[in-house]
C-alpha cells in the first residue's frame, strides 16, 4: 500500500467543538455589521481565540449563507463558526435605535457597507464612539472610504484586476487571470485582523481611546504584491506573465510526472540550485555558464525546465516525492483536495477535522491556522442557524423579555 493509501485509509481525525474553552480574547464582544468573506473572515479570527461575536444579519441572512453546495450553506458553516446571530429588519423604522442600544460595551463594530451608509443610517464614527468610547471600528470597503474611487462597488475581482494581480498571473500568451478564491478578501480580512488587535493594544494603553480603521480590500492585496513599483523603476518593464516560473529565482516551476501528476519545485538560493542539478545526475551543469548563478539560471529558466522536467517525466508523482525528499531537494506534489485530504500530514497535524454537523453528518473544516502554545483559540460552536441567538443578544444588551417579544411581533427582530 502506498503512503497515499495508507493516509486515505486512516482518513480525518474527529472533533467536536468546545463551547466552554476560554481564550486570550475572552470578554471582548464584537459587533458584525459585515457582509461576504472579509468581514467573516476577520471575525472568525476574533472568535476563535475566544472573542463574542454577534453577527448582526438582516432578514435574508449574511451573503454567505446564499453560496449553497447542493443545497448545503458550506461557506457559512466555515466562516460563520463560534458567532451568535442576531436577525434584523434593516428597513424598520426601529433597527437603527436597536443597533445603537448593543454599542454600549462592545470592544470592536465591523461594517462593510459601501462609505456613507453608516452615515446615512444616522450611525457615524463620531455618534458610535460618543456611545462606547473604547470602540474600535472597522470598515471594510472595495476601495477606502475617501479618494475619487471611494463609492465605487468593491467587489474583491474588481481588486484582483486593478491592483496588478491579474496582469502579472498566468501565462504570457493568455489572458491575465484572476485568483479561483476570496484572495483579497482573505488577505484584506487577515490585515483586519491584525489592526483590530493593534488597535484593542492601544486602547489598553492610551487610556480607552477608541478609533476607525479604514480598510479597502485594494491596499492589503497591492501590499502582497511586494516590489512591484520599485522594479519598474529600475528596469522600465512590468511584472510579465510567466505562468509558474519565477522572475526572480530558478528553477521554480511545476513539472508533470509519469502518471500525469504534478509536482512543484523551488530552488531559490544557489546551494539548492546545486542540489537539484547533482540529484538529477548533471552535477556537470553547477559550472555550466548558462546555469552558474541565478541571474544566468533565470535567464536561461526554459533551457532548465526542460532539463528538469525530463527528468520529472520518467517517475510517478509519488517516485518523485520520494526521491527529492531523499536528496533534500525542495519538491513537493501538487495536490487537488483529495490528495490534501488524504495526506498522512495534514492528517497528523489535524489541518482538517470532521466536525458534528446536522446537514450532512460530519462536515470537515480547517482548524485554526495559528497554534499558540500558552493559549491556543478553539472552535466553540458551529455557525449559528439565522436569528439563532436573537433573545439572547438582546437580553445581553439589557433588552427587557416584554421588549424582545414587542420587537418580534413587529418584524423587527426574527427571533425564533
Amino acid at each position: 500500500m502506498s503512503p497515499l493509501d495508507t493516509a486515505r485509509a486512516a482518513g480525518l481525525p474527529h472533533a467536536d467543538y468546545t463551547p466552554g474553552a476560554s481564550g486570550p480574547l475572552d470578554g471582548v464582544r464584537v459587533l458584525d455589521l459585515s457582509r461576504l468573506v472579509a468581514g467573516n473572515t476577520l471575525t472568525q479570527h476574533l472568535a476563535d481565540f475566544g472573542a463574542t461575536v454577534d453577527k448582526v444579519e438582516p432578514r435574508d441572512g449574511d451573503t454567505l449563507r446564499g453560496w449553497r453546495v447542493r443545497g448545503v450553506e458550506t461557506a457559512w458553516k466555515v466562516h460563520g463558526r463560534g458567532k451568535r446571530s442576531l436577525c434584523i429588519d434593516f428597513r424598520h423604522p426601529e433597527a437603527v435605535p436597536l443597533i445603537r442600544r448593543l454599542v454600549p460595551g462592545a470592544a470592536i463594530l465591523v461594517e462593510s457597507f459601501r462609505p456613507g451608509t453608516l452615515e446615512a443610517m444616522g450611525l457615524p464614527p463620531e455618534e458610535l464612539l460618543k456611545l462606547e468610547p473604547r470602540l474600535i471600528i472597522v470598515r471594510i470597503s472595495g476601495w477606502g472610504q475617501d479618494g475619487p474611487y471611494s463609492r465605487r462597488p468593491g467587489f474583491g475581482t474588481l481588486v484582483e484586476g486593478f491592483a496588478g494581480f491579474a496582469d502579472m498571473n498566468g501565462f504570457a500568451d493568455r489572458e491575465p487571470v484572476l485568483p479561483p478564491m476570496y484572495l483579497a478578501d482573505t488577505i484584506a480580512g487577515l490585515t483586519g485582523a491584525f489592526a483590530a488587535m493593534a488597535a484593542l493594544r492601544a486602547v489598553e494603553m492610551r487610556g480607552g481611546q477608541g478609533q476607525v480603521i479604514d480598510l479597502p480590500l485594494l491596499d492589503p492585496l497591492f501590499t502582497a504584491l511586494g516590489p512591484q513599483a520599485a522594479n519598474y523603476r529600475l528596469t522600465g518593464k512590468t511584472k510579465p506573465r510567466t505562468g509558474s516560473r519565477s522572475t526572480g529565482a530558478a528553477p521554480r516551476n511545476v513539472y508533470r510526472t509519469r502518471d500525469g501528476g504534478w509536482v512543484c519545485l523551488s530552488a531559490s538560493t544557489q546551494g539548492m540550485a546545486e542540489r537539484v542539478l547533482r540529484s538529477i545526475g548533471r552535477g556537470e551543469l553547477v559550472e555550466d555558464p548558462r546555469f552558474r548563478t541565478n541571474e544566468q539560471r533565470v535567464a536561461h529558466g526554459e533551457e532548465l525546465d526542460a532539463i528538469i522536467g525530463a527528468f520529472v517525466a520518467q517517475k510517478t508523482l509519488e517516485e518523485n516525492v520520494a526521491f527529492f525528499e531523499a536528496a533534500e531537494v525542495t519538491i513537493g506534489p501538487v495536490n487537488d483536495i483529495v490528495r490534501f485530504m488524504a495526506d498522512r500530514h495534514v492528517q497528523a497535524r489535524g489541518l482538517l477535522a470532521e466536525y458534528p454537523d446536522e446537514e450532512m453528518g460530519q462536515f470537515p473544516m480547517h482548524a485554526i491556522p495559528a497554534r499558540l502554545s500558552g493559549t491556543p483559540g478553539a472552535i466553540r460552536a458551529p455557525a449559528p442557524r439565522l436569528g439563532q441567538h436573537s433573545r439572547d443578544i438582546l437580553a445581553a444588551g439589557g433588552f427587557s423579555a416584554a421588549e424582545i417579544e414587542a420587537a418580534a411581533a413587529a418584524g423587527l427582530v426574527m427571533a425564533p
